[in-house]
């Protein structure tokens, strides 16, 4: 029983391991193994294995009077119905992919209004939608351009600049 226990509770402390040195084992040899199992021979796989090699062998050989062969038997069983739902599980949050971060370029012919007064060739503030959220920038314009104008905006200058011209209607 010891020894069972003492499995599941390495596994535990493996499982936790993993979230610092995921990806190791498969990095091991030079990369020869990587791709090669496909996830399989990762830290987390090899937890959930272990944990439940112990913890089900445990519960096994406490609540039936089978013996050592069949407790290890049914931990083995276990253990692998562990590994491989967590390597599913590994798999169908790899598959989840987000949308691109919108980028500078993304601003540009998006409409926005004037926060702060542009001089012309100097800078004033226009609050424009990016994604979805409002982000407030420096604005550049060769023209000066009043306080609640609407504007286009022209260029990306940097990550906060941008250069616009006033709508005409």
């Amino acid at each position: 029983m010891t020894l069972f226990l003492g499995l599941g509770i390495a596994g535990v402390v493996l499982l936790a391991l993993s979230l610092i040195f995921d990806g190791i084992l498969e990095g091991l040899f030079g990369g020869v193994l990587d791709g090669l199992f496909d996830g399989l021979l990762s830290l987390p796989v090899i937890a959930g294995f272990v944990s439940m090699l112990g913890f089900g062998g445990a519960i096994v050989l406490g609540t039936t009077g089978v013996g050592t062969f069949a407790a290890v038997a049914a931990g083995i069983v276990a253990g692998l119905v562990a590994a491989w739902l967590t390597w599913k599980f590994s798999q169908a949050l790899m598959r989840d992919q987000t949308n691109a971060a919108p980028r500078e370029a993304d601003l540009v012919g998006s409409a926005g209004s004037v926060v702060t007064a542009i001089p012309a060739d100097g800078y004033g503030e226009v609050l424009l939608r990016l994604g979805g959220q409002v982000v407030k920038l420096s604005a550049k314009s060769p023209v000066p351009v009043a306080r609640g104008t609407e504007i286009w905006v022209e260029a990306a200058l940097s990550t906060t600049s941008v250069s616009v011209r006033p709508v005409e209607r």
